[in-house]
């Protein structure tokens, strides 16, 4: 046991010390690290500039009190669970996971424009109960919210440049762990999928819920505390989707799909809840981020539940022995060599008669 630890830490080490040691890794990284520290830094700032001063009024507008930092703080999270996703896929030479990171970058935009829009809903609002010392801080933070959006359209960009460049260079390293098998390969493909998949599930599911906990709270305590139960659930959940399918575990399998199903279930109640018209007054100051996730997080679930299927289907077929074992390092001539799906016959040498 203590050997089979060590030699997990030894390999969790010489991993992480490959994505320095490799340009684009490296420069991959370096890109996403950077958006992160100046998110966060502008995040912070805006938190400090929009502090609220209450005075009697504080239950006038409750909820709109905590939707800037409900906000300003989901994002942080999403910067920092990033960057975890960022070394993870490049420790794991994850190509699917790299380019969903290059996709969830564009969702942070989105979310980052919209958050322009709500804050300023929210500073207009809170303005009427004067709960800012500073009349004018609108004009102090609206030129933040815009840099934003732009730091992320930019860093899009050039990560996605980087990622074009650790497709080729991972593919090299799949060949040399899978093999030169098409029908291995596709299968650790969907694997693949399925895995980045569960990561961003739960970042989106987490999202969604600390929204509603935060600024919509649940009309009852009953509601509010098994919403607030679902997280760790969740998370055992998608721990154990991600175990069954590198075991290869059928039932739990099935088991985990009809809890999708579930799932699948409550978000598409919820988002017919948001715009309910007797219920909407609950989700209005957090209802375009909240429908946002909900659609985000309800197209996860369709393309989770099939890729669970898609995984469950290859079961048996020696994707298992492959993901359960050390990589394997071969050279480029044996690999070469087994690129050669059909052995050819020695060519007869022909005899000349002078």
């Amino acid at each position: 046991m203590a050997a089979t630890k060590s030699s997990r830490t030894s390999s969790l080490v010489k991993s992480t010390g490959e994505i320095f040691t490799r340009k684009w890794p490296r420069l991959f990284f370096i890109a996403a690290a950077v958006q992160a520290i100046l998110g966060i830094a502008f995040e912070s700032g805006l938190k400090d500039m929009t502090d609220q001063d209450w005075g009697a009024n504080k239950s006038d507008g409750e909820s709109q009190l905590k939707t800037i930092p409900t906000f300003l703080g989901l994002l942080m999270l999403g910067f920092i669970y990033d960057i975890i996703l960022v070394w993870d896929a490049l420790r794991m030479k994850n190509t699917i996971q790299v380019i969903g990171l290059c996709i969830a970058n564009l969702a942070f935009l989105v979310y980052g424009a919209l958050q322009i829009d709500q804050i300023h809903q929210a500073i207009t609002i809170l303005r009427g109960y004067n709960a800012f010392t500073d009349p004018n801080v609108w004009d102090e933070v609206q030129g933040v919210l815009i840099a934003i959006p732009c730091i992320i359209a930019l860093d899009t960009v050039v990560i996605s440049f980087i990622a074009w460049k650790l497709y080729q260079e991972f593919a090299w390293d799949i060949l040399k762990h899978i093999g030169a098998d098409y029908r291995m390969k596709k299968r650790f493909l969907h694997y693949q999928v399925y895995i980045a998949l569960l990561k961003f599930d739960f970042f989106f599911f987490i999202g969604f819920t600390i929204q509603f906990l935060v600024v919509v709270g649940g009309k009852t305590r009953t509601e509010f505390g098994l919403t607030a139960a679902a997280i760790p659930i969740t998370i055992a959940i998608l721990l154990c989707a991600a175990w069954f399918t590198r075991r290869e575990w059928k039932f739990g399998m099935i088991i985990i799909m009809i809890l999708y199903l579930g799932g699948l279930a409550y978000f598409i109640y919820k988002l017919a809840r948001i715009y309910d018209p007797i219920e909407q007054v609950y989700y209005m100051p957090v209802r375009k981020s909240l429908t946002t996730f909900a659609v985000l997080t309800i197209l996860l679930i369709i393309l989770t539940i099939i890729n669970a299927l898609v995984c469950l289907f290859n079961f048996g077929r020696g994707l298992k022995h492959h993901l359960n074992s050390p990589r394997q390092e071969i050279d480029k001539d044996q690999a070469s060599y087994s690129m050669n799906d059909v052995k050819q016959a020695p060519l007869p040498t022909r005899m000349t008669i002078d």
